[in-house]
């Protein structure tokens, strides 16, 4: 049961981190329609992209070590990040 979990965390977080990337021009960029955001969340933007590849990996390390459900914790965690980020207004 606990693998079915990990394998749709790691597909959600997966798709959290194309959806990111799909999206980094749009706050990033130079065009006009950018939020223009500054180095700092630029730097908080690539963190939480690299959380988001290397949590489901942590989580199954977790289960190999019989510690399946903080493993599966831990793959989850990326989206409630994302969902409580979500809730943060821009900052212009």
């Amino acid at each position: 049961m606990v693998l079915f979990g990990l394998i749709a965390a790691t597909i959600a977080d997966l798709a959290l981190a194309v959806l990111l990337i799909a999206v980094s021009g749009f706050l990033f960029g130079s065009g006009p329609e950018s939020g223009h955001y500054g180095a700092w969340w630029l730097a908080l933007f690539i963190a939480f992209l690299v959380f988001c590849v290397v949590a489901p990996i942590i989580g199954f390390m977790m289960r190999s070590r019989e510690n399946g459900g903080a493993g599966f914790l831990v793959a989850c965690s990326p989206l409630v990040i994302a969902v409580i980020a979500s809730m943060i207004p821009p900052p212009y």
